[in-house]
């Protein structure tokens, strides 16, 4: 092919962005929709609370905890490209693939969880290898304003595809019928991946003013774990991790609202897309804050997710839908800023471990509060309520800390 026509055929940085973002946005629609009836329809298939708790608990866990082993295979392997295809294919195939779960008898249950747990999966698979290309494609465009524009689309698909779900079991009255219909979107996501990976392949190469190109080998043993990172990160990502466990997941609350009789099963899905928009004004907000002010903003986390317990296990639906929307708020606040004050706490060249070892105990905290939740939620909410308050002190109490060090300045290297 002549070099000319060779170029011509090679999208620009802000088309490869845009065209990435829609990928996002098309995903997002598959497993956004599926995440915001997960509760509610394995509790239709038999699943009890704790069930519940522990399934869902446990997909967020693996989302979070595997990328501490897939980023460093991302980037020992080299094969971004292919784990990013590999993890929106995983999606796309396992979340229509519920729709058989009613119809297989007892094995509902366990059918619905493996393909949940292997969804969540696949978003491991992919999260790291998707930023490393994204960073790279960003380059020419600012990257501030590259993960901007592509974060945006993304809580696009993070909204319609609830609604999508809830028209189609609105429609059928069948919650199955909506997994089928994200197939769509699902397919949409791999073509444009197909078409994006065709035109813009000179990504996969790291850039040569890469930081990374100074280590083609990325650190191992214990170092790969963080244990070089300072302690004030560690502090910090176990305050984190408990605001994390306090966020009980969708699935918890909505099987209860569900249970309640409180809202129709046909309209979790819209609750979740509600949440999700408050999620993404309390982002632009505390981002913006978080500019002007500093890390402070963080002190607010902990002091929502404490009130959410109050609000959404309440009895009337009013009142569960403010804490609702103050647990979108809370969520969309800590995913905002936590990411760019560990840039503050962390040398450069350590960010990339610092933000696995970030969301692999951000993983553990979901996975306990998960199952606290589903414990508790039906007989014993008060002590619930209790339980995640005293979690959110100690993350108040930490994040203090953490704050007041930093504002000294950076620790010796010896405590590091």
């Amino acid at each position: 092919m002549p070099a000319a026509l060779e170029d011509r055929s090679q999208w620009s940085p802000w088309r490869a962005v845009v065209a990435f973002g829609l990928v996002s946005l098309a995903a997002d629609m598959v497993y956004e929709g599926m995440r915001s009836v997960a509760g509610p329809f394995l509790g239709s298939l038999g699943a009890s609370a704790l069930t519940v708790g522990v399934v869902t608990g446990a997909g967020e866990a693996t989302a979070l905890v595997l990328r501490l082993v897939t980023g460093a295979w991302a980037d020992r392997s080299q094969q971004h490209w292919r784990l990013t295809v590999t993890g929106y294919a995983m999606t796309a195939v396992c979340v229509p693939l519920l729709a058989i779960a009613p119809f297989v008898g007892a094995a509902g249950v366990a059918v619905a969880s493996v393909l949940i747990l292997l969804e969540r999966t696949g978003k491991a698979i992919r999260s790291p290898s998707k930023s490393a290309l994204l960073a790279r494609m960003a380059t020419h465009t600012g990257r501030g304003r590259g993960f901007a524009v592509h974060q945006a689309l993304d809580q696009v698909g993070a909204f319609v595809g609830p609604l999508v779900v809830a028209g189609a079991a609105a429609a059928t009255g069948e919650l199955w019928t909506g997994f089928l219909v994200l197939a769509v979107p699902g397919a949409v996501s791999l073509l444009l991946l197909a078409q994006l990976r065709r035109r813009v392949p000179s990504v996969a190469a790291p850039e040569p003013d890469d930081g990374g190109v100074s280590h083609p080998h990325p650190q191992r043993g214990l170092a790969a774990l963080g244990t070089d990172l300072p302690r004030s990160f560690h502090l910090f990502s176990l305050a984190v991790a408990l605001t994390t466990a306090g966020l009980m997941t969708f699935g918890v609350i909505s099987f209860r609202f569900v249970d309640r009789g409180l809202v129709p099963i046909a309209a979790a899905p819209v609750v979740y897309a509600v949440a999700m928009a408050c999620g993404a004004l309390a982002a632009l907000a505390s981002g913006d804050l978080f500019d002007r002010v500093g890390a402070r903003v963080l002190l607010a986390v902990p002091a929502l997710v404490a009130v959410v317990p109050l609000l959404v296990y309440a009895d009337e639906l009013a009142v569960v839908l403010v804490g609702i929307a103050l647990w979108g708020a809370a969520a969309g606040v800590q995913d905002s800023t936590v990411k760019a004050y560990v840039a503050d706490l962390v040398p450069g060249r350590r960010r990339a471990t610092a933000y696995g070892v970030l969301a692999a105990v951000q993983g553990v905290g979901a996975l306990l509060g998960g199952a606290l939740a589903g414990a508790l939620v039906v007989h014993h909410v008060a002590a619930l309520a209790a339980g995640i308050a005293a979690l959110q002190v100690a993350a108040f109490v930490l994040l203090a800390v953490v704050l007041r060090t930093s504002a000294r300045g950076p620790l010796p290297a010896g405590s590091r």
